[in-house]
């Protein structure tokens, strides 16, 4: 639990903090600083700690540790994603002043992560909003990173009294949640936007709060789609299990009423046909994105999903009835026009009512497939 970022300090009546008395177990040790309080702990990224007008503020560190990069492979394989955030607040990088720069970000640590390193040699405060443990982006268009919350972080933080001057550099992408002229009028503060990137920051600052056209400009090349596959097939297994068992379930039926040999061996290759189809929509697709054509996702992914699943029958010798082959392209097409649709929420391509419009065209296609699909491989033992 991270609540450190709210803690007043102690008066300096009491140089020594009171250790209070444990109701059980061995006494308390004495607390290394006086901004520790029992059943609270300090992150690693958080090197020390300032007294401010406004109170006691974390200074956090610039450089990324170890349980830092873990965290962020553990974010991108989808493990605790929702969990991944640090407590809304201020805090502090290096030795800031009331003239230091105030910059806002989002409360989901890989966002905060992204902003803190690229801050070493600045002097500057962060002001982090509660946006749930989305990332900026995604949080505008929730409204979590949000005017109201903005507001309601400079009140409570006391920003007003820690700095001299009335300005908030915001990430760019969170304009679409944030209006400016309303958070004036709130709380006296004017929004400035920032760049896209953090890694920009440094020369926006010293450009005297000014980004360059390519500062704003937003891409999506293949390391920023490479990196997000992950999260997609992450967010796969689980029901990618349940789905893979009523797979072989299914294909033990027959006129035998049902075969454990026939669940083995069909079961395997419709398995495999289903990883195809996840594989050529979760993969190939995003990292092809610019070069497949339509700009719907669906069909996007119905061309990976029949090349990946017209290679897979044409190399596995062991089926012999057409209908399954058949079954078996459906299938693969089907599931991998599903996941790449699915993409459309990480991309900057796509709006809301955009991907809306999509969907409605998509998933009755994608249902007419997988249904034909499951009647030719159910009939197929029937009909040899």
């Amino acid at each position: 639990m991270n609540k450190l970022s709210k803690l007043p300090p102690i008066p300096m009546a009491h140089p020594e903090p009171l250790i209070e008395e444990p109701c059980c177990g061995p006494p308390l040790q004495p607390a290394s600083s006086h901004f520790e309080r029992p059943g609270y702990g300090i992150h690693s990224f958080v090197q020390d700690f300032i007294d401010t007008a406004g109170g006691a503020v974390p200074v956090v560190k610039t450089e990324l540790t170890n349980s830092d990069v873990l965290g962020t492979l553990r974010a991108r394989l989808g493990v605790l994603r929702d969990r991944y955030k640090v407590a809304p607040g201020l805090y502090a990088v290096g030795r800031p002043g009331p003239d230091s720069p105030v910059l806002v970000t989002a409360n989901y640590k890989l966002t905060f992560d992204s902003l803190r390193k690229e801050l070493a040699g600045i002097n500057s405060w962060i002001l982090v909003l509660d946006s749930r443990g989305v990332n900026v982006w995604c949080a505008a268009g929730k409204n979590t990173f949000s005017t109201q919350e903005l507001v309601r972080q400079v009140q409570r933080t006391g920003l007003e009294k820690i700095v001299t001057h009335r300005r908030l550099i915001l990430p760019q992408l969170g304009a679409v949640g944030v209006a400016g002229h309303q958070v004036k009028k709130a709380c006296g503060f004017e929004v400035l936007w920032g760049p896209i990137r953090a890694y920009d920051l440094k020369h926006f600052l010293a450009n005297d709060f000014t980004a360059t056209p390519a500062m704003r400009e937003v891409t999506f090349s293949f390391a920023e789609r490479a990196v997000l596959v992950p999260v997609e097939l992450a967010l796969l297994i689980k029901p990618s299990l349940w789905i893979m068992l009523a797979v072989f379930l299914m294909s033990g039926i027959g006129p035998e009423i049902f075969s454990l040999t026939a669940a083995w061996q069909r079961g395997q290759m419709a398995v495999l046909d289903y990883m195809t189809g996840i594989f050529a929509g979760a993969v190939v697709a995003p990292l092809l994105l610019p070069w497949l054509p339509s700009r719907k996702f669906y069909i996007k992914g119905i061309i990976t999903g029949l090349i990946a699943g017209t290679g897979l029958v044409w190399f596995w010798h062991g089926i012999e009835s057409r209908l399954e082959m058949l079954a078996l392209l459906l299938l693969s097409t089907a599931i991998s026009s599903y996941t790449a649709m699915n993409f459309t929420g990480a991309t900057p391509f796509t709006s809301p009512s955009g991907v809306e419009k999509e969907m409605r065209q998509a998933i009755p296609v994608q249902l007419a497939m997988v249904g034909c699909a499951l009647v030719l491989w159910l009939a197929a033992p029937f009909l040899r």
